[in-house]
Formats: structure tokens, sequence, C-alpha cells
């Protein structure tokens, strides 16, 4: 197929494809399905050989959001059953962040619900990333709090936070239908605080709210203008109790053509499958291996994950490697951009690919970011699943609300976490 070599070629040299070759990925049939992954493939293992970063999150503060994110189970309003509880203690979030270290996760995403921290806030994460980094040394921090003020960016990268994740979610055309509390562009504005501290960008997005292909490429063509060092991508869990609850319309089909496309579009940086990978890919989950460089271990903010074991077999399974803490994330051009701080320098081997992408303008970020409205990591937490029958089938495209649970365990718990 003429667009895919093309797109190759592209993410090869690290030129970015028009709009409308982005658009013609997603507009691709099933029949071509396994070209697309194969052709992706080329430019992910160009720039990270196989090797899969793996990250875990740790929700500091869940629920009791004053903001009204319609994909957020921690919304204002939201009748989700979740868990709600206020600041973790430092040693508390160490203690749930060992259990993610101990699995092989190189970072740790603290998340926070809320529109934004108080400077008291960022006291208390400021406490919480020492205390992480005084029992694991070299593992990577990034905080994902809401919305800066003034200051706040450079307390945290004094603190030793490596990375701060803010998502940019769906396109700046449609986001006010998203969200009405905060702006399209105070989301960007917090990027570029991030970035301007020397802390590494992690912006991402949200698929299957109901957007148009327009969107998706409107928003992740924004995402590149930004320059983040990692992009999450999520895709929406229509949690019970807010707004979208309806939105069931991704096939693992779809979810690996927008995979795809990012990659194209991204080809150098840090494309992390991020929540909603159980409930959309399903048993396709190996196949976006080939397309992504790094996953979120475990459970996510609200919802639970498929177990962090079953994790690293599928990665095994599918010819990967769990990318060691020795190892840099991101190439060589993009690890030196950040002047040897943040999440890309650290380590000792380098990327493979010793070319690289594009340098850390003064945008916004790409990357590790979740769906939560505030934070760092998937949001998650759907009530509770309904139950299908052993032996029951689920018709084509149907909702798999079964796939759905609330994280019951881990942070905020007193059960061990899934790591």
């Amino acid at each position: 197929m003429d667009l895919l070599n093309t797109l190759v070629d592209k993410g090869l040299r690290r030129e970015l494809p028009t709009r409308e070759e982005a658009l013609a990925v997603l507009a691709t049939s099933d029949d071509d399905l396994l070209d697309v992954v194969a052709a992706a493939g080329k430019v992910r293992r160009q720039w990270f050989g196989r090797r899969v970063k793996l990250n875990y999150l740790v929700n500091l503060k869940s629920g009791l959001c004053p903001e009204d994110c319609s994909y957020c189970s921690q919304r204002l309003g939201s009748k989700a059953g979740i868990l709600k509880y206020t600041w973790l203690k430092p040693d508390e979030a160490s203690k749930a962040a060992a259990a993610g270290v101990a699995g092989g996760a190189k970072r740790v995403c603290l998340v926070a619900s809320g529109r934004g921290p108080t400077d008291r806030d960022v006291d208390r994460v400021t406490k919480t990333i020492e205390a992480i980094k005084e029992r694991h040394e070299g593992v990577e921090v990034c905080a994902c709090l809401g919305l800066l003020s003034d200051g706040q960016a450079d307390r945290l990268r004094s603190a030793g936070a490596d990375a701060y994740n803010h998502n940019l979610n769906t396109s700046e055309e449609t986001y006010g239908a998203i969200t009405t509390t905060h702006t399209y562009a105070d989301r960007v504005e917090t990027v570029q605080q991030a970035q301007a501290a020397g802390l590494s960008a992690c912006s991402g997005l949200i698929a299957g709210m109901g957007e148009s292909d327009k969107d998706l490429v409107d928003v992740v063509f924004a995402l590149r203008d930004l320059d983040p060092d990692s992009v999450p991508v999520n895709f929406l869990i229509p949690f019970e109790g807010t707004p979208l609850a309806k939105e069931w319309n991704l096939t693992p089909q779809r979810c690996l053509r927008i995979l795809a496309m990012v990659r194209f579009v991204c080809p150098d940086v840090e494309v992390r499958l991020a929540g909603g990978r159980e409930v959309h890919l399903r048993s396709m989950q190996p196949l976006a291996l080939h397309l992504v460089n790094s996953i979120f271990l475990g459970d996510y903010l609200t919802s639970e994950g498929q177990a962090g074991q079953t994790d690293l077999d599928m990665i095994a399974d599918a010819g990967f490697e769990v990318e060691g803490q020795g190892t840099t994330t991101l190439p060589r051009h993009r690890a030196d951009a950040l002047s040897g701080g943040g999440c890309g320098s650290r380590g000792a081997t380098e990327a493979a690919g010793a070319t690289g992408c594009g340098s850390h303008g003064g945008g916004g970020g790409c990357g590790s970011h979740e769906a939560s409205g505030g934070g760092c990591g998937p949001c998650g937490g759907h009530g509770e699943p309904e139950s299908v029958d052993a032996g029951e089938s689920v018709p084509a495209g149907a909702a798999r609300t079964d796939l759905v649970a609330v994280r019951r365990r881990g942070a905020g718990t007193d059960l061990a976490p899934n790591a």
C-alpha cells in the first residue's frame, strides 16, 4: 500500500505526515489492519527497538474533584461507586509505589484529583517524591496534579520530579463539550509551564468520547506541535454515573488504527498505551505492543487493570522485553534535549536509533498522563459491573461492560495492589 510505504519512510526520517495521510490511516479497512500494524511497527522498532517501558500509578487523592470533565469517574457530581479518600501520607505513597517498582516499573506516576494543587499540596507531593526517591534510587517520578500555578513546576523539579503529566484529551474545537470548568488553553499552558521548568512533558488524549476522525487527528497534531516526550493514549471507559456512560463505540480494530496513527505522527516519542486497554483491546492487546513502547502495569486510578504478571507474560509472549532501569527510554536526540534532566536522559545505555526525533520546543508535552480530570493515570471505574454467565456469548460489537471493575485494592486501601 503506497500510503503505508510513505508513512514508514517519513517515520524513519522523523518527518511529519500530512493530515490527509493521518486521516487515511483511521479510514483503512479491517482487511488492511495487519498491514497497518506492521508498517507502524517498523517505525516503533527504529526508535525503541523491542523494549516496553513499564509505568505504575499511585492515586494520591481519589474522587472529590470540583471539575466537570465528562469522562471522569472522579468528576463533580459523579455517581460512580469509586474509592474516595484524601491525601496519602508520603510513607503510604512510597509503600504503594514499591509494588510497581518491584514489578519492573521504571516510572511512578503520582496522581491527585482536583483542579490543581495549592502550595500546601505541592509541599505534600514534594515530600512524597523525596520519600520515593530515597527508597528507590533511579526511579522516574511523574506528577499529575492538574493545572499548575506560577512557580509550582519549578518546586516539583527541585524536589526531584522528572516529568509532569497533563493531557489535552481531545481537540480544541470540541473541548468545551467535554469540560466547562477549565479550558483547552489552560491545559496547554500547564504543559508549557512544566517544560519551562525542565520537566519532561507528558500529554496525551482520550479516544472514544464520540469524537470524529478529524478531532483525533487535530489533537494528535496539536500534541506534536507541543512536542511532549511521552504521549499516553487512553480509551474511554464509559463510567456509570457520568455523562459519557453510554459511549461504547470502540472496537479493538479501531483502537489499533488510532495507535498506529499516533505512532506515525509522533515517531520518536514515548507512546503509552494507557487507560481502557483491557476493556477495548481485550485479546488484541499484544498487537498494540508493535505500536506503543510503554504501558501501565497493573491497576489504574479508579479501575482495575489486568494482573501485573499477566502484563509481564504478555510482553514476553509477544517477543518484547521489559525496559531495564539502566536503559534510556528516548532516542538520543530527545534525551539530549532534556539537558541531563527528566525521564528521557536517565540511565546508561542509548535507545535504539542513534539519531532522533524532535527537539524539546516551547510548546507543551506529548506524554504519559492519563485520563483523570487533573491527574496522570486513567480514571477508570465503572460502578459495579454487570456479570456475564460462563458460557454466555456476547454479540459481536456489543459493549463488554462485564470487563470493567472498580478498583478496591492498592493505594488508599488495606488490600495488596494488583502489580
